[in-house]
C-alpha cells in the first residue's frame, strides 16, 4: 500500500494548526499560574555569624539578555524529553534555543522554587519552613510547604534535610546511619548561608570564603514523585557517583546525565545505570588539597546531571532530600569522613586477599579439578576456587548437581587440604519448582512457611519473576524472618558442602521478565510522572514491579537497597555458619555502606582493552564509596579474551584489592595455566601474584586502616599528590595506600606507557633502583611481562615470603622494605592478627607496629601486642633502598638489650640498597636496627689515569677530587660522584631494543679529560637474541671508525620478549646502561658510574661487576685465571713482547666472562680494536679506556659458563677444526743450523719410539730470513721433508709478514707485491712505510757477536708490511705460498709469526713518524714502554691501510687487527695450496681469528712459574674462541732443565697444540735429547695422548660445530661449586678428562681438587672415591689423570704418528656414574679433508651405557674407512661389584659371546672384540650378565 502524499494546501493548514496550538497552551499556562514565563531578578543580604538569610522581593523579571545569558548555568526545565516551546511555556520557563541541543533551550528563571518562612535556630543547627512560589508545575503534586532543617553534626560534616512536615515520606532505613542526637558542633570549618527568596543554601569554607555548595543556581522542586535541586560547585574536578562506566575518574562536566538505579546490565560505553546506587561525590578545591564531599541519602531512582560551571542537578523520583557535606584538608580526609558516616569497611579475611579463580559454567567438577590442577602445576599463587550457578542442581540455591558435580564435598576437602578455599555463588531468586527427582525443594518450602518473600502490591502474595532456575520468588532481606531463614539455609547447605565464602549475585534485584509473571499494575509507582534516564526508561525493566512490597517499604523506594539488605542478611548467615569468623561476602549490587559488610566486583565486563582501562576508574570510585575490597573480572567476563589482553589484565588484576579471574559461559577458558605451563602469561601471572602475596602484609595493613580509619586502599594518585594538578586527572595509574604506584599497560600492542610520576622519590619495586623522575610524564617501558611498580620514598612496607596460598605464606618469614626519601627518612606500620577471627581489632587481639627511619636507624616499635600466636613470626630480612654510600656495619638492639653486631648483610652499590638477612626479630618485641654509611674508597674512579704522575694540582685543575692515600692502591684523584657529563633525552623503548640520545652537559664540562668531547651521542641497544644483546654508543653526526669484522648476528633481532634472559634500562643522572638478568634480578652490567667520557681520542666507560669472579682480557700474562680486582690496570695493544706480568703481548682480546653469585655466567665483548687499557677495582668494577673508534658491546647471557662461551663463539665464529695430525706431538726450535740437525732430532725420536707427528724449522731455513726462500745450509731440507711425509709425518713452515725491499736480485715476493700494491704506505702517498725485522741485507757478512740492536743497524734490510686487508694482498700472498709449495718445498701447515706487526725500529727506519697526535695520543693506555709511543717496535700509526671495500683506514685504528687480517688469507692460501685442511698457527690474534687458526702462547721462559701460566693462557684462549692453543713445552727462552722439562712434557702432552720449541743457543730440549728414562717417560705420556686422540678430536669437532671450550676450566662443568671458581692449576679436556699436573720443583705430591662426581684414575681404572681437595701422589715420571664417571671416551691404540695410529683398533673407556650410566660420542672423518663436517663427509656415533648394556647409535655415516674404525676393546670402569658371568655382542643381527676379563675387586671389565670384526659404522650392543 502506497504512502499518502499531502497537497500543498494540506501542509499549510497543518503548520497553521500547530502554531495556534502552541499559542493556546502558552496562554493557558499564563492564566493558570498568574505568572509570566520570564525571569525574576533578585538580590539578597545576609546576617552573621554562621547562618545568613536574605529576603528577595519579586519583581517583573525577564529572560536574560544575550549579553547576560551564562548558558552553562542554565538549569534544564524539560529534563525528561526533547524541549518544545509549548512545553516550556506551560512550565513557566525561559525559551532560548541554542545552536546545539546539549545546551538547555528551556531553562528555569527564579520564578520557581520556595521562599523561606520563619528561620529559627535549633540545638543542632537551623530549621525553617519553605513555601512554594506559585509557579507552573513540572510533574504535578507539588508540596506547597516543606521543612528545611540543618545539623552541624561535626566540625567537618554538615547535614541539611528537606522533608514534608505534614506527610511522612519514605526515608532510607540505613542500618548504620542513625538519627543525629547530638548538639551543633562548635568551631566548624564551614559557614552556612540561607537565602530567603527564593530559598537557596550556600555552604562556605570558613578559612578562605570559598563557596562549596550553592543551590541558588536553580530552583528547589519538591513534588510527590519529583525532587530537584541544583548546586554550583567551586571546582571542575569532581569524582564519584555511581554505579556507571564513567571511563575517566574525573567527571566529564560537559552536560552529562548519570541515572542512578540498581540494574542488572553489562557495563559498556554508555551512561547506563549499573548494579550499585551511590550518590556520593568529592571535589578537590585547590592545590592545598582542600576538598569536600557531597552525599545524598536517598535510594529512589534518580539522575544526576552535570554541566559546565560546574553545576550538579539532582532529579529524584521520591523520598526526601537529605544531604551531607564533608569538608577535609585533603581528598583522603573527605573519604574518611564519609565512611565514618555510612560505616567503615569490614576487615576482610586474610585469605580473601589471595587470588581467586572462577568461571560461569565449568560444566562439570572434572573440569574444575583440571583447572585447579593445571594452575597448581604452574605454581600460580591461588587461594580460592569459585563456582558459579553451574554447580547447582538446575541453578537452585543450596543444592549441587549430584551428576556433573559428583564428589563436590570431597573436592572441597582437597582444596582445604591444599590450604585453599571454596566460594559458592548464591542468587537471591528462589525457584518455585521441585527438585529434578520430584522431591520438594525445601529451601522454597521453608521460605514459604516463614513468609519471607517480596510480595505483590497486595502485600501478601509473593511476586513471581524469572531468573536462572526459571520461575522464582524473591527473598525480602529487609524482613527479620527472612534473615533468619537465609542464615538457616546457608547453615544447612554448609553441612553438605564446606564452602568458605559467599558470592551474592543478581541482587539489583534482577529478573528476566518485566515486573512479574503477570505484569505490573498501571499506577504511579510503576509509571511515575518522571522517569530518570535509566536503561529502557522503565523502572521495572529487568526487575520486579515498583508496587511490590517489602518490609522496608515499596519497591519504588527500596529497590536500590535490595543488594545492600542481602549483604546484611548474608553477613548474619556468615555469623551463623562461621561463628566468630569473618568469611567472605562478595556482592554485585551495592549502596552507601555496603562495604561495611561485603566486597564488590565491577560486574559483567567485556574482554576489551577499554574495559580493562575503565576498571581502574571503577575501582577508585568504589574506594570513595567505602568498598575498598573491589576489583573487575580479570581478563573480562564476556567475549573471548586474547593472550595479550589477558596477560596485561592479569598484571593489573594482581593489584586489584579483590583479585579474581572470571569469565562467562560460552567463551574460552582464561585461567592463567590455560595458556600453557611455561607461557609468557603464566610466567608473568605467577611473577606478579608472587609479588602480590609478598605484599599481602602491606595490603592487609591498608585494609586495617580502611576498617579503623576509613582510609582508601586502592588510592587515587590525587589523594597523595593533591598539590599537583596533573595528579587530579590521573586514572590510568593508582596507588596502594600512599606507597606503591602501579602503572599498567592498557593499550593493545604497546610496551611503552606515558606515565605520570608525581613529586616524590621513587624506586622500581622489582629492581630496587632509584628513579630520577619527579613530577613529570615519562615514557615508561613495560614489555610484555611487566607492569610498572614503584615504591615511594619515605615509606616502609611490611612483606612476607610468598607461597602458593595464604595458608602457607602466613607461616613464612616477614620482612621490611624501607624506601628512603631524599632526606633519608621513612615511616610505616604493620597490622597482624590471625586473619580470620571477627572483631580482632575491637577485641584487641592483634599486633601493631610502627616503623621509622632517620639518621641511619630503623626503629621497629610494637605499639600493641595481644596475639600470642603471631609472636612466632619474625622479621628476617630488611631491605633499605636509597643508601648512597656503602654500608660496612649493621647493629641490632632488641628490647633495650645491649647492641649486637649483625654480620649478614649485603650492600649493592648498583642499586644503592642494603639487604640485611638472617635476622630474627620476633613479633611482639621492639627493635632498633642501625647501619653506618661510608664513602668507600672502592667507589673512587680514577680521574687521572694518564701516563704522568697525578698530583693534587693536576687533579683539581682537571676538575676532580683529591684525597691523599698512604696505604691504599685506590686513586688519589677521582671523579665527583655527581659527575654527569651527558644528559639523556629522547629515549625510545621498543620490543627489539632501545635508542636514546646523549647531549653533552655543559654544567659538567669543567672536568677536562684528554682530547675533545663529542657533543652528541647516540645509544642503541639491540636485543639480537634471547641470550645475546648489543649496546652501542657512537657519534650520529660524524662517522667514526668501527671494527671491520663480520659477526654472525641476525639482520633483524630474533629475540622475543617472553624468552629473553635479560632486561635493559637506560639510566639517567648520570647516564648509564643497566643490564639485569631477568631470572635473578641480578644487575650484570651497570655503567651508571662517574667518569663516562666520549672524547675524540679518549673514550671511557665503567661498569659495576656482579661479582669478583671475572675471567678474560688478553693477551697479557696473568698470574691466575680469575682477574685480580685490587686496582690493577691491564693494557691491550698487540706487540712483540714476550709474556710478563702486565706486559701487553701478541693478541688483543677485549672479552671477559663473569660469574654471578647465583652461579650464572655471562660474557661481554667490546668490539673495538684501538689501543686500550682496563682497570679492575674491588668495587667490584671495571673501567675501559679506549683511544678511538666507538663503544660497541655484545653481551652473552649464558646462563652457564660453557653456554655463554658458546654464544660468544657463535657470534665471532666457532673455532677451526684442526686436521687429525695436528693433534699429534710437534717439535721445533729456533736455531737449527742445517738440515742434519733436524734429521738428527727426527731419527732419535723415531728410535726412541716417541710418538711425534710434526716437525718444524724456524726462520733458520730461510735465506737471510727472507720468506719463500731456502738457505744454502738447508738445501736438502725439501728432500728430508718429502721423506718424513712419506713416513706419515707432517711439516710446518714459518712465515713472517715483513718482506725485504733491499734485494739486489729479483725477489718475487717483493716485486710482485709492488705490482699488486700490497704494502702499507704513508697516507695520501705512494711511499712504503719501511721498517726492519729479521731479513738481512744481501751481500754482507753477519757478525753474530753483535747485539740485536747493533745488528738491526748494521745488517737488517728495509722491509715492507703487506696490508692483508686488501683483496689484492690475499691473492698475492696465496700466489707466493703456492709457488713456494710447488717449486721449492712441500709443507702441511703455516706458522705465521711477528704479525703484531713487529718491527725492530720504532715506526719507520728513521724512528720518526709524521703524526704526533696518533703516535703519542692525548691519552696513552697503560702499555709496556708507555711513554715511548704507540709506534714503539711497530709501524707508525698514521700509515694507511685499505679495507676490502676500498675504504681507507689508519693503522692507528687497525693495528691490533694485523695478525687477524693475516690469518684468513693464510688459511685460504694453505688450503688452496695443499688441497687439504691444514693448520695455521698465528702469534697475533683478535676475536674471530680462531675460525682460521690456532695460537701458541709466545716466547715463554724455561721457568717453573711458566707452567701454570700456560694453563691460564690456554683457558683464556678457550674463552676467546681459539682452542687450538698451547705453550712452548719446556720453555722458549733460557736453558731448560731436566725436572722442569719432564713435568712440562707431562703437562704439554695435554695441550691441544702440543709443541716443544726453544730458542737458538740453548740446549736441545726435545724428549729424545735428555736420556732414556726421559724418553721412556715421554713415550708413555704421549702414548696416553695418542690413545685419547679420538676423544680429543671429537671434542675439537664439538667446539667447531657448536662453540665452547676444549681446555675447560673446572668451573665450566661445576659452576655450582664455588671452589672451582678459583681453580686454575688443573683443567679438563672437554667434560670428562681431568688433568692435575705438578707445577712446582722437587714435588712428589700434588694437591688437586676433585669436584662432586665419580672419578676414575686413568692409570688404574679405579674409582678414587674422594672429593674435595686431595693430595695425590705424583712421582717424577707420572701425571695425575682422571676420567669422570658418566662419560664414555673413544680411544685408539697409539703408534709412532697419527698416520699409523689411525689404522689401529679403536677402544672405548666407559666410566660409569653411580647410577651405572654413561654417555659419549665419536666424530670421525679422514682427518684432513676441507669442510668434511660442513659437507657431511664424516661419521658420528653416540654411545650409551645403561646398567649392564652398552649401545651405539649411528648419527651420521658420511665417512667409512673400515681399517680405521675397528672396535677392538671396551673397558668398563665402575661396573659394580657383582661378578660378570658372560658378555654378549649383538651386531649385524647376530648375537655372540665375546672374550672378557674382569677385575671384580676393582669393578673393571675388559672386553676384547679383536676377533669379532666390529666396525663402528654399524650399531652394536654389548650386554653382560
Amino acid at each position: 500500500m502506497a504512502k499518502k502524499k499531502f497537497t500543498g494546501l494540506e501542509i499549510s493548514l497543518i503548520v497553521l494548526f500547530v502554531i495556534v496550538t502552541i499559542i493556546a497552551i502558552a496562554l493557558i499556562a499564563v492564566l493558570a499560574t498568574k505568572t509570566t514565563a520570564v525571569e525574576a531578578i533578585s538580590n539578597s543580604t545576609s546576617t552573621p555569624p554562621t547562618t545568613r538569610t536574605t529576603t528577595v522581593y519579586p519583581g517583573s523579571g525577564k529572560c536574560p539578555s544575550e549579553l547576560n545569558d551564562p548558558i552553562n548555568e542554565r538549569i534544564n526545565c524539560i529534563p525528561e524529553q526533547f524541549p518544545t516551546q509549548a512545553v516550556c511555556a506551560m512550565r513557566g520557563c525561559c525559551w532560548k534555543p541554542w545552536n546545539n541541543s546539549i545546551i538547555p533551550w528551556c531553562f528555569f528563571v527564579d520564578n520557581h522554587g520556595y521562599n523561606v518562612g520563619q528561620l529559627t535556630a535549633t540545638s543542632t543547627g537551623l530549621e525553617a519552613t519553605l513555601d512554594r512560589i506559585s509557579s507552573p508545575t513540572l510533574f504535578g503534586n507539588d508540596i506547597t510547604r516543606v521543612l528545611f532543617t540543618t545539623q552541624n553534626q561535626t566540625a567537618n560534616r554538615f547535614r541539611f534535610k528537606i522533608t514534608d512536615p505534614n506527610n511522612k515520606r519514605y526515608e532510607v532505613p540505613h542500618q548504620f546511619v542513625k538519627e543525629f542526637t547530638g548538639t551543633a558542633a562548635s568551631n566548624t570549618l564551614y559557614d552556612v548561608q540561607v537565602i530567603n527568596n527564593p530559598f537557596s543554601i550556600k555552604v562556605i569554607r570558613k578559612s578562605n570564603g570559598r563557596i562549596l555548595f550553592d543551590t541558588s543556581i536553580g530552583p528547589l522542586v519538591y513534588s510527590d514523585q519529583y525532587l530537584q535541586i541544583s548546586t554550583k560547585l567551586p571546582s571542575e574536578y569532581m569524582y564519584g557517583i555511581g554505579e556507571h562506566i564513567h571511563k575517566r575518574f574525573r567527571h566529564d562536566i560537559n552536560w552529562k546525565t548519570w541515572p542512578i538505579y540498581t540494574r542488572d546490565q553489562l557495563p559498556g560505553d554508555n551512561n547506563n545505570n549499573l548494579y550499585g546506587h551511590h550518590t556520593f561525590f568529592m571535589c578537590i578545591e585547590d592545590e592545598t588539597g582542600k576538598s569536600f564531599g557531597v552525599f545524598l541519602m536517598n535510594s529512589n531512582a534518580m539522575e544526576i546531571f552535570i554541566q559546565p560551571t560546574p553545576v550538579v542537578t539532582y532529579r529524584v523520583t521520591g523520598g526526601i532530600l537529605d544531604f551531607y557535606i564533608f569538608l577535609g584538608d585533603t581528598p583522603e580526609q573527605v573519604v574518611q569522613q564519609y565512611q565514618e558516616l555510612i560505616g567503615r569497611p569490614a576487615m576482610p579475611a586474610y585469605w580473601s586477599l589471595g587470588f581467586q579463580l572462577s568461571r560461569w559454567n565449568y560444566k562439570s567438577l572434572d573440569v574444575v579439578k583440571e583447572v585447579v590442577k593445571r594452575n597448581r602445576d604452574a605454581g600460580i599463587p591461588f587461594d580460592t576456587q569459585v563456582t558459579d550457578v553451574d554447580y547447582m542442581e538446575a541453578k537452585k540455591d543450596f543444592t549441587y548437581d549430584k551428576v556433573a558435580f559428583q564428589g563436590l564435598p570431597e573436592f572441597v576437602q582437597d582444596l582445604h587440604d591444599h590450604g585453599q578455599k571454596y566460594v559458592i555463588i548464591l542468587d537471591p531468586a528462589i525457584s518455585i519448582d521441585k527438585l529434578a527427582n520430584g522431591a520438594a525443594y525445601e529451601t522454597y518450602d521453608r521460605g514459604n512457611a516463614k513468609n519471607v518473600w517480596v510480595n505483590d502490591s497486595d502485600g501478601t502474595t509473593a511476586i513471581i519473576g524469572e531468573v536462572w532456575p526459571g520461575l522464582t520468588v524473591f527473598p525480602d532481606f529487609t524482613n527479620p524472618n527472612c534473615i533468619d531463614w537465609w542464615a538457616n539455609e546457608c547453615s544447612i547447605f554448609y553441612q553438605e558442602v564446606k564452602y568458605d565464602g559467599l558470592w551474592i549475585d543478581m541482587n539489583e534485584v534482577s529478573s528476566f521478565i518485566q515486573g512479574s509473571q503477570k505484569g505490573c499494575n498501571n499506577n504511579k509507582l510503576n509509571y511515575p510522572p518522571f522517569t530518570p534516564d535509566i536503561l529502557d526508561k522503565l523502572l521495572y525493566s529487568k526487575t520486579i514491579c515498583m508496587d511490590a512490597v517489602q518490609y522496608w517499604g515499596k519497591q519504588y523506594d527500596v529497590h536500590s537497597l535490595y543488594g545492600y539488605s542481602m549483604a546484611i542478611a548474608t553477613e548474619k548467615a556468615v555469623e551463623k555458619v562461621f561463628p566468630s569468623k569473618r568469611s567472605f561476602i562478595l556482592t554485585r549490587s551495592t549502596f552507601a555502606g555496603s562495604g561495611h559488610y561485603a566486597a564488590h566486583w565491577l560486574g559483567d565486563n567485556t574482554a576489551s582493552w577499554e574495559q580493562m582501562e575503565w576498571s581502574i576508574a571503577g575501582m577508585l570510585e568504589f574506594s570513595l564509596f567505602g568498598m575498598p575490597l573491589v576489583g573487575a573480572d580479570i581478563c573480562g567476563f564476556v567475549v573471548n579474551t586474547t593472550e595479550e589482553l589477558c596477560r596485561r589484565w592479569m598484571q593489573l588484576g594482581a593489584f586489584y584489592p579483590f583479585s579474581r579471574n572470571h569469565n562467562a559461559d560460552g567463551y574460552e577458558h582464561q585461567d592463567p595455566a590455560f595458556f600453557g605451563q611455561n607461557s609468557l602469561l603464566v610466567n608473568s601471572s605467577r611473577h606478579y601474584l608472587n609479588i602480590r602475596y609478598t605484599l599481602l602484609p602491606f595490603l592487609y595493613t591498608l585494609f586495617y586502616k580502611a576498617h579503623v580509619f576509613g582510609e582508601t586502599v586502592a588510592r587515587p594518585v590525587l589523594h597523595e599528590f593533591y598539590d599537583d594538578r596533573e595528579s587530579w586527572i590521573e586514572d590510568t595509574q593508582f596507588l596502594w595506600g600512599p606507597a606503591l604506584l602501579i602503572t599498567p599497560v592498557l593499550k593493545e600492542g604497546t610496551d611503552t606507557v606515558s606515565a605520570y610520576i608525581p613529586n616524590a622519590t621513587w624506586y622500581d619495586y622489582e629492581t630496587g633502583a632509584k628513579r630520577p623522575w619527579k613530577k613529570q610524564r615519562v615514557n615508561m617501558y613495560l614489555p610484555g611481562d611487566k607492569i610498572g611498580l614503584h615504591l615511594r620514598g619515605g615509606y616502609i612496607i611490611p612483606i612476607q615470603q610468598p607461597a602458593v596460598t595464604t595458608t602457607a605464606s602466613r607461616k613464612n618469614p616477614l620482612g621490611l622494605i624501607v624506601a628512603l626519601d631524599d632526606n633519608n627518612i621513612a615511616k610505616g606500620d604493620f597490622f597482624w592478627d590471625d586473619g580470620e577471627t571477627k572483631n580482632t581489632v575491637q577485641n584487641g587481639n592483634y599486633i601493631l607496629y610502627t616503623f621509622s627511619v632517620s639518621n641511619n636507624k630503623l626503629d621497629i616499635i610494637c605499639t600493641h601486642s595481644s596475639y600470642q600466636e603471631g609472636t612466632t613470626l619474625a622479621f628476617e630480612t630488611i631491605k633499605i633502598l636509597g643508601l648512597i654510600d656503602s654500608v660496612t656495619q649493621v647493629t641490632v638492639v632488641e628490647n633495650n638489650q645491649p647492641m649486637k653486631n649483625h654480620y649478614n648483610f649485603t650492600y649493592t652499590a648498583s642499586n644503592q640498597s642494603l639487604l640485611i638477612y638472617n635476622l630474627k626479630l620476633n613479633l611482639g618485641g621492639n627493635f632498633t636496627v642501625q647501619w653506618n654509611q661510608n664513602f668507600s674508597e672502592n667507589e673512587k674512579f680514577n680521574c687521572y689515569p694518564d701516563a704522568d704522575t697525578a698530583t693534587k694540582e693536576k687533579c683539581e685543575a682537571r676538575g676532580c677530587l683529591w684525597e691523599t692515600s698512604f696505604s691504599s692502591k685506590a686513586p688519589e684523584c677521582y671523579f665527583p660522584r655527581q659527575s654527569n657529563p651527558y644528559l639523556v633525552h629522547s629515549t625510545q623503548y621498543s620490543s627489539m631494543g632501545i635508542t636514546t640520545d646523549l647531549q653533552l652537559n655543559p654544567t659538567s664540562a669543567r672536568i677536562k679529560l684528554p682530547s675533545e668531547p663529542i657533543s652528541t651521542l647516540r645509544v642503541e641497544v639491540k636485543y639480537h637474541k634471547n641470550d645475546m644483546l648489543q649496546f652501542k654508543i657512537y657519534d650520529p653526526q660524524t662517522k667514526r671508525y668501527e671494527v671491520p669484522i663480520p659477526l654472525n648476528i641476525p639482520d633483524v633481532p630474533t629475540s622475543t620478549y617472553e624468552n629473553r634472559l635479560y632486561d635493559v634500562e637506560i639510566r639517567e643522572n648520570p647516564f648509564g646502561i643497566q643490564v639485569r638478568r631477568r631470572s635473578t634480578g641480578r644487575v650484570i652490567w651497570d655503567s651508571q658510574l662517574p667518569g663516562f667520557a666520549f672524547n675524540d681520542q679518549f673514550i671511557q666507560i665503567s661498569t659495576r661487576l656482579p661479582s669478583e669472579y671475572i675471567y678474560g682480557f688478553g693477551e697479557v700474562e696473568h698470574t691466575a685465571f680469575k682477574r685480580d680486582l685490587n686496582w690493577n690496570t691491564w693494557g691491550m695493544f698487540t706487540r712483540d713482547q714476550p709474556p710478563g706480568y702486565k706486559l701487553n703481548s701478541y693478541g688483543f682480546h677485549p672479552y671477559y666472562m663473569a660469574l654471578e653469585d647465583e652461579g650464572y655466567a655471562h660474557g661481554v665483548l667490546l668490539l673495538n680494536s684501538n689501543a686500550m687499557d682496563v682497570t679492575f677495582q674491588p668495587t667490584p668494577a671495571l673501567t675501559y679506556r679506549v683511544i678511538g673508534g666507538i663503544l660497541d658491546f655484545y653481551m652473552f647471557l649464558g646462563p652457564t659458563p660453557e653456554v655463554a662461551t658458546k654464544q660468544y663463539h657463535e657470534v665471532i665464529g666457532r673455532p677451526v677444526m684442526p686436521p687429525y695430525w695436528a693433534l699429534g706431538f710437534q717439535i721445533c726450535r729456533y736455531g737449527y743450523r742445517n738440515t742434519s740437525q733436524v734429521q738428527q732430532v727426527y731419527d732419535e725420536m723415531v728410535a726412541a719410539q716417541i710418538p711425534y707427528d710434526v716437525q718444524y724449522t724456524d726462520i733458520d731455513y730461510m735465506e737471510r730470513q727472507l720468506d719463500f726462500t731456502i738457505d744454502e745450509n738447508f738445501r736438502d731440507l725439501p728432500a728430508f721433508v718429502d721423506k718424513i711425509r712419506q713416513e706419515g709425518m707432517r711439516y710446518i713452515i714459518i712465515l713472517d709478514p715483513a718482506i725485504s725491499g733491499n734485494e739486489t736480485k729479483y725477489y718475487s715476493a717483493f716485486e710482485r707485491g709492488q705490482e699488486k700494491d700490497v704494502f702499507v704506505k704513508w697516507p695520501n702517498t705512494n711511499d712504503i712505510c719501511w721498517a726492519k725485522v729479521w731479513p738481512d741485507l744481501p751481500n754482507i757478512t753477519i757478525d753474530e757477536s753483535l747485539t740485536e740492536d747493533e745488528a738491526v743497524n748494521a745488517s737488517r734490510a728495509h722491509v715492507a708490511f703487506p696490508d692483508f686487508f686488501r683483496n689484492s694482498t690475499a691473492e698475492w700472498w696465496a700466489t707466493e705460498i703456492i709457488d713456494f709449495y710447488n717449486n721449492q718445498m712441500k709443507f702441511d701447515g703455516l706458522w705465521i709469526d711477528m704479525n703484531e706487526p713487529s718491527s725492530f725500529v720504532h715506526g719507520t727506519v728513521s724512528n720518526q713518524c709524521r703524526n704526533t697526535e696518533l703516535n703519542y695520543p692525548p691519552y696513552l693506555p697503560e702499555l709496556t714502554k708507555r711513554t715511548s709511543g704507540l709506534h714503539f717496535r711497530t709501524m707508525c700509526m698514521e700509515t694507511e691501510q685499505i679495507l676490502s671495500d676500498g675504504s681507507s683506514v689508519l693503522h692507528y685504528n687497525v693495528h691490533n687487527l694485523y695478525g687477524w687480517s693475516q690469518m684468513k688469507p693464510s688459511y685460504d692460501a694453505l688450503q688452496k695450496t695443499t688441497g687439504k685442511r691444514g693448520i695455521v698457527i698465528s702469534r697475533s690474534t683478535y676475536p674471530s681469528g680462531g675460525r682460521w687458526g690456532g695460537h701458541w702462547l709466545g716466547d715463554n721462559y724455561a721457568k717453573w712459574d711458566n707452567l701454570d701460566k700456560s694453563i691460564i693462557g690456554m683457558m683464556e684462549f678457550s674463552l676467546f674462541g681459539i682452542s687450538y692453543t698451547g705453550a712452548d713445552i719446556c720453555g722458549f727462552f733460557n736453558n731448560s732443565e731436566y725436572e722442569l722439562c719432564a713435568r712440562w712434557m707431562q703437562l704439554g702432552a695435554f695441550y691441544p697444540y702440543s709443541r716443544n720449541h726453544n730458542i737458538a743457543n740453548t740446549r736441545r730440549q726435545d724428549p729424545a735429547s735428555w736420556n732414556s728414562t726421559f724418553s721412556e717417560m715421554s713415550r708413555n705420556i704421549l702414548n696416553i695422548r695418542y690413545t685419547l686422540l679420538p676423544y680429543f678430536y671429537t671434542q675439537m669437532h664439538e667446539i667447531h660445530a657448536n662453540g665452547g671450550t676444549v681446555i675447560r676450566p673446572l668451573l665450566h662443568e661445576f659452576f655450582n661449586d664455588r671452589i672451582t671458581w678459583d681453580i686454575f692449576k688443573q683443567f679438563l679436556w672437554g667434560p670428562a678428562f681431568m688433568v692435575t699436573p705438578v707445577l712446582e720443583p722437587h714435588a712428589n705430591t700434588v694437591q688437586g681438587y676433585v669436584p662432586d662426581a665419580r672419578w676414575f684414575d686413568y692409570h688404574t681404572g679405579q674409582d678414587i672415591g674422594v672429593k674435595g681437595f686431595v693430595l695425590f701422589n705424583a712421582p717424577l715420571y707420572t701425571i695425575n689423570l682422571h676420567v669422570r664417571g658418566g662419560h664414555i671416551l673413544p680411544c685408539q691404540e697409539p703408534a709412532q704418528n697419527t698416520f699409523h695410529s689411525r689404522q689401529n683398533y679403536m677402544k672405548l673407556i666407559v666410566a660409569a656414574d653411580v647410577n651405572q650410566r654413561a654417555q659419549g660420542s665419536l666424530f670421525w672423518d679422514d682427518g684432513e679433508s676441507i669442510d668434511s663436517y660442513e659437507r657431511g663427509f664424516y661419521f658420528s656415533a653416540q654411545f650409551n651405557l645403561n646398567n649392564n648394556t652398552l649401545t651405539s647409535t649411528i648419527l651420521q655415516n658420511g665417512y667409512i674407512n673400515k681399517d680405521e674404525m675397528r672396535l677392538g676393546f671396551i673397558i668398563i670402569w665402575g661396573k659394580g661389584k657383582t661378578p660378570v658371568t658372560g658378555v654378549n655382542l649383538i651386531y649385524n643381527g647376530n648375537t655372540e659371546a665375546v672374550k672378557f676379563i674382569q677385575e671384580a675387586d676393582k669393578e673393571i671389565l675388559n672386553i676384547d672384540l679383536t676377533v669379532n670384526n666390529v666396525i663402528l659404522d654399524e650399531p652394536f650392543q654389548i650386554i653382560w650378565s
